[in-house]
């Protein structure tokens, strides 16, 4: 049996929700940051004392959000107009003893322009125990990671392929003006529908395995969080597991999605990759796409040891690794690595865009230090300085006037000497977005100095060679590459 979220439970269920503020800024206001801290990391039971004079409101966040058993009566009145053996019938609730408790897992989520409810399954601590295999995952870390690397322009049509609780549609409401959202999932198809429903989110839903419900359309954007575990080829839970062998399903994502997206539409995903002894990770990657047409951003966000790797997804489904499950689980996977030489996992973001420029841009970088802004306008305005630096040949560069933005600062290192401090590097860093850094000779440094928008590149080149005496052409061709890298990271920027 589904969960049957009609329309009228969700609307009953949305009410209720609106007027006890059971949203984001309500958790948040009533549990104050240290409680609301707290619940994050698993510990319950500041949140359950700030709750207990809260009204309707602590009753739904004890309910929802603690897995706390609460009396039938307090229910009823922070759910007044919802039936409540229609909501146990729909598993929204269940039985308890003399009370009810939560079958769902519905809790508020925003973002900076409003909140929403996301409707999934309970996670293992929940539960009190291993999740079932259709288990249906709800706001996650990747699916927070995901959304915040997705470009936010407008667009036509959008498809969140294996859309699971429906987290990348919701955000997609904000700048799409077509949803369309697919999962092979019978249960994750049923638990977005309600999240749609409850949010009043218009999107098609459509069934299938990977692309196949989608033969013969293209979209103007593609947002995927696929099953990316990397290992054996089974599947213990269709939410992580694709039953493909490896890195398969992100190299089948990437390699079948610009097929799927109209020309100029843009493609984007998290996905994981092997690395595998004597092997390039960014060689393996490029592989994976088709040949032309296709430009393309490889961010690798983590390595992981195979060891940690396993211990991890399996308490992620809730497997003890000392258990008896548990560690044949762990042996079976970790033999699997070895037989195909993997010495670590990578992690991280891909960006496509479907281009019939002659040269298409594929660029994979490991950028695995900490930087808090949000790739998803960085992955735009990267797209952008691509199409820019494919139209500008090297005459027309040299004839643009360039600034360096406000957040790239130039960091020196000096060392001590005989004679004083001698700087030994020299490194431009973009405070802002992924925190690109690139190392400058004495002469380069120099020359974007002269980046103030006042003269043209060719003429900065001319000043330099004439103060230096170094030689007009050899310096111009010297310097190309560089500012090229330079405005494709961002760093400076055409005046």
């Amino acid at each position: 049996m589904l969960p049957d979220l009609s329309a009228d439970l969700t609307a009953r269920l949305r009410e209720a929700f609106r007027a006890a503020d059971y949203d984001a800024d309500g958790v948040v206001e009533v549990l104050g940051p240290q409680a609301h801290a707290a619940l994050g990391r698993g510990e319950p039971e500041a949140a359950r004392r700030a709750t207990r004079d809260a009204g309707a409101l602590g009753t739904l966040i004890r309910l929802f959000l603690l897995g706390d058993t609460e009396a039938e009566p307090a229910v009823q009145a922070a759910l007044p107009d919802v039936d409540l053996s229609q909501a146990v019938k729909a598993e929204v609730l269940r039985g308890a003893g003399d009370g009810l408790r939560a079958g769902l897992d519905i809790r508020p989520y925003g973002d900076d322009e409003g909140s929403w409810w996301v409707i999934a399954d309970q996670d293992s601590d929940q539960r009190g125990g291993p999740v079932p295999t259709d288990h249906v995952l709800g706001v996650g870390h990747a699916s927070i990671s995901l959304a915040r690397a997705t470009s936010r322009r407008p667009v036509g049509t959008l498809l969140d392929l294996g859309t699971g609780c429906g987290v990348q549609a919701l955000h997609a409401g904000r700048h799409a003006q077509k949803i369309t959202a697919t999962d092979l999932s019978e249960r994750a198809l049923a638990l977005a529908a309600g999240t749609f429903r409850i949010n009043e989110v218009d999107v098609e839903l459509r069934q299938g395995e990977w692309f196949g419900p989608l033969r013969g359309r293209r979209f103007d954007q593609v947002v995927c969080n696929p099953p990316f575990v990397v290992g054996p080829p089974r599947v213990d839970y269709v939410y992580r597991d694709s039953g493909l062998a490896g890195d398969d399903a992100s190299a089948l994502v990437v390699r079948q999605m610009p097929s799927f997206l109209n020309e100029g539409g843009v493609g984007q995903l998290l996905a994981s990759w092997l690395h595998r002894k004597g092997e390039d990770w960014a060689d393996r990657v490029s592989n994976w796409l088709p040949r032309g047409g296709v430009d393309a951003w490889f961010v690798q966000r983590d390595v992981a040891d195979p060891t940690l790797y396993v211990g991890t997804w399996l308490r992620d489904a809730g497997v003890d690794p000392r258990s008896d499950e548990g560690r044949a689980k762990a042996s079976a996977w970790l033999d699997w690595f070895a037989e195909n030489d993997v010495e670590g996992i990578g992690f991280g973001f891909v960006t496509l865009r479907r281009t019939d420029a002659e040269h298409a841009e594929v660029v994979c970088e490991d950028l695995r230090h900490a930087y808090d802004d949000p790739l998803g306008p960085e992955s735009a305005a990267w797209l952008d300085r691509v199409s820019w630096l494919r139209a500008t040949d090297n005459a027309k560069l040299l004839s643009t006037r360039f600034t360096v933005p406000e957040t790239v600062v130039l960091e020196e290192v000096s060392a001590p000497t005989d004679e004083g401090w001698e700087s030994v590097v020299r490194r431009l860093h973009r405070t802002d977005g992924p925190g690109w850094q690139h190392e400058l000779d004495e002469t380069a440094s120099a020359l974007i100095a002269g980046f103030r928008g006042a003269l043209p590149l060719e003429d900065l080149v001319a000043l330099l060679a004439y103060a230096h005496d170094l030689d007009a052409d050899a310096l111009a061709d010297a310097a190309l590459p560089v500012v090229r890298e330079l405005v494709r990271h961002g760093m400076v920027v055409p005046a």
